[in-house]
């Protein structure tokens, strides 16, 4: 009877060392399963959409090892000193976007990268992060709703680091960032009044977006309105997706069966249109699967930011949060036809390594607000 005893204690025993690992560690268990869930599921569709490359999956978990790393590193660092590196974090990003415009790398018809040497970076991956930590660190201390005068200094801190990435051009990237600051403004409590001014304004300046957009930005969007005018050119990716999504049906056509991916039908299938191969694989079930363990995220993320310490905790990661769904959001929309073709990978799943070091530094920083706030005392 004893021995029985003990040997039902004993999970409860290991459960309880893994909750004081993670606590020690500053990791937020529920949050940190989901992430490694999708990381996870993303190296399996990626096997079947690159071709069944082994090297191409352990790049990318190689790379999903460093992201974690850096979310290990960062979950450590006191909510306190991530506001205070925040002027200097945006300071550094804001020249870096003007190095890159002055000698910047180019490639495939853009200018976004630094040469360093042994490796090229994009600046404005720090600006995902940098812009919500700025506008943040302006509106901590303040009285909440902002008023005209801190709206000002928000919309330039917004505003700069869009223009200059939507130049380079990466429009994709540029709207991220101009949506991670609006969030946290919205957030923030911005009056009925200044939301609806704030959204007459954002229609009124369409047509001067439309002008200055790029030629092939146009030929997105008028593919969006109608891909079957140009099936071959344009609107061949769109119309190869929804082929793609809507033959996997209700269950899919099973694991490393998909006819579009692996007879090269679809493009892009490793990266933007990596939702596509889900779809065609693993059906309408896998694709709610994954959007439900995406929803878990972002309500945890929320979670974290209702429960922050103080006002530029509960901002950034409301901020974070709700940019992590636009991710989704705009991914998984332009999949199916229902948004334009912005280039936005479909996060923690496409191939790719610099998005997904910011992603993880992000739920870093979400963390450690949990974990330091239960460190104040009651």
């Amino acid at each position: 009877m004893i021995f029985i005893e003990a040997e039902q204690f004993r999970p409860n025993r290991a459960l309880s060392f893994a909750g004081r690992l993670l606590r020690k560690l500053c990791i937020d268990g529920p949050l940190l399963i989901a992430l490694l869930l999708l990381a996870g599921a993303g190296l399996f569709v990626l096997y079947s959409a690159g071709g069944q490359q082994a090297d191409l999956v352990l790049r990318q978990l190689l790379r999903v090892g460093v992201a974690l790393a850096a979310l290990l590193v960062v979950a450590q660092i006191p909510p306190k000193y991530l506001r205070m590196w925040s002027p200097w974090l945006y300071l550094a990003g804001m020249i870096m976007l003007i190095l890159v415009l002055v000698t910047g790398a180019s490639g495939k018809g853009a200018q976004r990268w630094l040469d360093l040497g042994l490796f090229r970076f994009q600046p404005a991956e720090i600006m995902k992060l940098a812009v919500p930590m700025m506008a943040a660190w302006v509106l901590h201390g303040r009285r909440l709703p902002p008023d005209a005068k801190d709206l000002l200094k928000l919309l330039v801190i917004i505003l700069l680091p869009t223009i200059l990435i939507a130049t380079q051009p990466d429009l994709g990237t540029a709207l991220l960032i101009c949506a991670s600051g609006i969030l946290l403004i919205l957030l923030a409590g911005l009056s009925g009044r200044f939301i609806l001014l704030a959204g007459g304004l954002a229609m009124g300046a369409l047509p001067l977006l439309w002008h200055f957009m790029r030629d092939y930005q146009k030929q997105r969007v008028l593919t969006f309105l109608n891909p079957e005018t140009d099936p071959l050119g344009s609107g061949y990716h769109i119309i190869q997706s929804k082929i793609a999504i809507g033959s996997g049906g209700v269950f899919g056509k099973g694991w490393l069966n998909g006819s579009q991916a692996h007879l090269e039908f679809l493009p892009e299938r490793s990266t933007d249109f990596i939702f596509a191969v889900l779809g065609e694989e693993f059906g309408l079930l896998g694709l709610l699967s994954m959007l439900v363990a995406y929803l878990f995220v972002v309500s945890r993320g929320l979670y974290i930011a209702v429960h922050g310490q103080d006002t530029f905790c509960r901002l950034l990661a409301g901020s974070i949060s709700l940019t992590f769904f636009i991710y989704v959001f705009v991914n998984a929309g332009m999949v199916t036809g229902l948004l334009p073709v912005v280039g936005i990978p479909l996060p923690l799943v496409s191939y790719g390594g610099t998005s997904m070091v910011t992603l993880m530094v992000g739920f870093g920083m979400l963390m450690s607000f949990q974990s330091h706030r239960k460190l104040l005392p009651t």
